[in-house]
């Protein structure tokens, strides 16, 4: 490359600019070949960090930051998730819609305000399971499978079924209950009743005692929607790797509790495949959230899907990835975990398959978070940049995270000169 000299002028110039600079306190100019090679399109596809930001309010702040290196960017916001926590929120917000409250019962049968998503396109209802039926609604001592009931997943499902929607994207995870959907169905209007004729109270412990299943009175409207379950686990209905015996102890249940659970379930899978037609007990995934991911599908049709690939459809992140230049990813943490089809990487593979390449910003960097470089993240920036508690970081993440995205943009940005 032929090195041209300044001349006096352009020194001067330089110099003044420096000098006023310096005086003001305020930045110098920015060198006009920082940005010979700009990006033109940059897709954010961030998740939320947990207790701190959501989706879209990370998209805007990586946003922020790499306006500062490019500031005439096309900066595409498409907030996602894996169908866990934040699920929700990032469809609504990359679809326009809004979110919906109702009421509805906990897992042990209180009332309690639940919100759900009603997308844009009209027609779409998000439903998170956990929001009335999950772990977190209860204290550690109220803790309880053998009673704990999906119902309240029912009373919402219901909703939206009375608001019109079509289509359900059902989150499962986080559970508190282990009834194989039982107390769902029965909000819908199925009956599960004993040898007496009597229909079963709530909770897992119940199903021991099941004899029939009648979906006569269950609500007609469900033959006319499609229902896609956003489940990240493989485990069957019963056994050794079945709902009970693996998730059942974090739910509260002890060593014979845990017997008593896999057996009501296995009873389940036997009347079910004998009135319902279906036999859904080795079905990968019939065993999430206490057996709900198969009382789904014996219920309600639905289909389970890998939550991430439900998500990038329904934000239509293949479309928005077109042309794009660069795709920036995050999430609280980066570790080992990351790779096992969370957002981050499902992006990216997306991404990869375009030949577009992919940075990652996350509030930490756990064991393990290099695995990443492997599934098409080229490289990951950490928020923290210098010493500070966890409560600082969430109390500044905004900034932190505009300020990483700007750094590492800096970087590709002196690599492209």
């Amino acid at each position: 490359m032929e090195c041209v000299p300044e001349d006096e002028t352009d020194r001067k110039v330089r110099a003044s600019q420096f000098t006023a600079a310096v005086r003001g306190n305020r930045p110098l100019p920015r060198p006009a070949h920082l940005y010979s090679s700009a990006m033109k399109k940059i897709v954010f596809a961030p998740q939320g960090f947990k207790e701190s930001l959501t989706g879209i309010e990370i998209a805007r702040a990586m946003a922020q930051g790499a306006k500062a290196v490019w500031p005439d960017a096309e900066a595409v916001l498409v907030p996602v998730a894996d169908g866990g926590d934040g699920t929700l929120q990032s469809l609504v917000d990359a679809s326009g819609g809004e979110v919906r409250t109702t009421t509805a019962l906990d897992p042990l049968g209180r009332d309690i305000e639940v919100e759900w998503g009603a997308l844009g396109d009209g027609k779409t209802a998000v439903i998170e399971m956990a929001r009335s039926s999950g772990l977190a609604l209860l204290d550690p001592s109220e803790r309880d499978p053998l009673r704990a009931s999906t119902f309240g997943v029912g009373q919402v499902m219901k909703t939206a079924l009375d608001d019109g929607f079509t289509h359900f994207i059902i989150g499962i995870g986080g559970s508190a209950t282990n009834d194989a959907g039982a107390g769902m169905a029965h909000a819908l209007g199925a009956k599960l009743t004993d040898s007496d004729g009597n229909e079963l109270p709530p909770g897992g412990a119940a199903l021991a005692d099941l004899e029939r299943i009648d979906i006569s009175g269950i609500d007609s409207r469900l033959a006319g929607v499609s229902i896609e379950v956003a489940c990240d686990v493989n485990n069957p209905l019963c056994g050794p790797t079945g709902a009970s015996a693996i998730f059942g102890p974090q739910k509260g249940a002890t060593a014979d509790q845990v017997t008593q659970l896999d057996a009501a379930l296995n009873r389940f899978g036997e009347v079910a495949k004998r009135d319902l037609g279906r036999d859904i007990g080795e079905i990968p995934g019939a065993g999430a959230a206490g057996g709900l991911g198969a009382g789904l599908m014996a219920f309600a049709n639905a289909r389970l899907r890998l939550g991430a690939d439900i998500v990038l459809e329904a934000v239509g992140l293949e479309e928005k990835l077109e042309d794009a230049d660069l795709v920036v990813v995050g999430e609280g943490q980066f570790d080992r975990s990351t790779v096992f089809n969370k957002s981050p990487v499902a992006v990216a593979e997306r991404a990869q398959r375009k030949g577009i390449p992919v940075i990652g910003i996350a509030g930490s960097l756990g064991a393990g978070y290099h695995e990443v470089h492997k599934h098409g993240i080229d490289a990951v920036f950490s928020l923290v940049s210098g010493p500070m508690s966890l409560q600082e970081a969430m109390a500044d993440t905004e900034k932190l995270v505009a300020r990483a995205t700007e750094e590492a943009c800096r970087a590709i940005a002196a690599a492209r000169r």
